[in-house]
């Protein structure tokens, strides 16, 4: 008689395994332990043969006869089911091993050597949250541009139009790395460019507030109501104008105070390559207070909730909010307030543009620009920190001599 539900559900193991039998060859294995196995026995080229069909109640017995039929189903066209199924788990296996998912997280182990943490962070979850979910277990030399198409023109649907653009460059990395290690012989990502499916992006214009409006601000940093570390932030942005995740993200170890220099590391350059910022008497002594607050800290500007991670790049544009500064100025403001007024007052452009961290730089013209700028740039940083010094205590901005021009 076939098995039922409610026999099946009252058998108790007992001192040695035995079957409950249903129809065609189906039977259930009770193991003294208490486990209970569908097994369906058949016979393929004269050889009687055993197939596990999965473990009760995970597999009910409707399942298990399915399964049971399946089978026969492939042994009544001349297939042996067990063999057929091996097959099929050793090509799900390869195919796993050559999806997108797989070699992205190859790339990612590669990629990640040498590049900033908080990037690393963001392109994980950049991943995770928007790339993975439709590419992740594709094989990846089947994915075609379409694929690529739709998954930009999603995000850009949701308003992340910038976050799309670099969904796609993600993506072809993983294809680049995939063509240099065999995994691919082409990348699908370079049939088009963002903008051809994208909408264009807006150009981002970063407030700031112009020269004249330089001493109120500078005065309205020095009395700022909020934490001290973010007080002392602002101050050394405006005293060496980088950009905000390189401010953010300094550690103690990146600085030698008695050389008076802060050394980038390339990892945490837009440029990726090192940077050298010489530091005035004013940025010294903003370290120097600092030293009283974070010295025990891994970094300059450890976050409020967790001290292990840098403080948010919203930080400072949100303490620039609560001083009144609301679309007025940004951090990343700095930057083109100090361009601006060093070129007004005759700086040498490639000294202005290589403390910015704009210039072009290979190996060997880096190694150039230090050994032949890197004193006049430090003169150029002091009389910056003097100027801002005598535009804060005299309320308005006033020429300040040049000597490096």
């Amino acid at each position: 008689m076939p098995l039922t539900d409610t026999e099946i559900r009252r058998s108790k193991p007992a001192d040695k395994p035995y079957r409950l039998s249903d129809a065609n060859s189906l039977f259930l294995w009770v193991t003294p332990a208490g486990g209970k196995l569908w097994r369906w026995a058949y016979e393929f080229e004269g050889r009687e043969k055993l197939m596990s069909l999965g473990k009760y109640p995970i597999i009910t017995l409707a399942e298990a006869r399915e399964r049971r039929d399946d089978a026969r189903k492939m042994l009544a066209n001349g297939l042996d089911p067990m063999a057929k199924r091996k097959q099929e788990k050793t090509e799900e296996r390869s195919q796993m091993e050559g999806s997108f998912q797989n070699i992205a997280s190859l790339w990612m182990d590669h990629w990640a050597e040498g590049t900033s943490p908080r990037h690393v962070e963001s392109t994980q979850r950049r991943m995770e949250k928007d790339i993975l979910p439709a590419l992740g277990a594709r094989p990846l030399t089947e994915i075609q541009a379409p694929e690529l198409v739709a998954l930009a023109k999603a995000i850009e649907q949701r308003g992340a139009r910038d976050i799309a653009e670099r969904a796609l460059q993600t993506v072809s990395q993983v294809f680049r790395y995939a063509i240099a290690h065999g995994y691919a012989i082409r990348n699908p990502a370079t049939d088009f460019r963002p903008r051809d499916i994208l909408k264009a992006a807006q150009t981002a214009n970063y407030a700031r507030v112009d020269a004249r409006e330089l001493p109120a601000l500078l005065r309205a940093i020095e009395v700022y109501q909020g934490t001290h570390i973010t007080r002392l932030a602002i101050k050394l942005m405006a005293l060496t104008f980088v950009r905000t995740g390189e401010l953010i993200e300094a550690r103690w170890s990146e600085f030698d105070i008695e050389g008076a220099r802060w050394d980038i590391p390339a990892g945490r350059m837009k440029m990726k390559t090192s940077h050298i910022v010489p530091l005035s008497k004013q940025a010294i002594a903003v370290l120097d207070t600092l030293q009283t607050l974070s010295g025990h800290s891994e970094f300059l500007f450890p976050g409020d909730r967790n001290p292990a991670k840098p403080m948010s790049n919203m930080t400072i544009l949100g303490a620039l909010k609560r001083m009144g500064y609301k679309g007025q100025m940004t951090g990343h403001g700095f930057r083109g307030v100090a361009s601006t007024i060093l070129h007004e007052q005759g700086y040498n452009h490639d000294h202005i543009e290589l403390q910015l961290a704009h210039a072009p730089r290979n190996a060997v013209s880096a190694a150039y620009n230090h050994a032949l700028y890197l004193e006049p740039r430090a003169k150029m940083m002091q009389e910056w920190a003097d100027f801002l010094d005598r535009a804060q205590r005299g309320g308005k901005v006033l020429p300040f001599r040049n000597e490096v021009a």
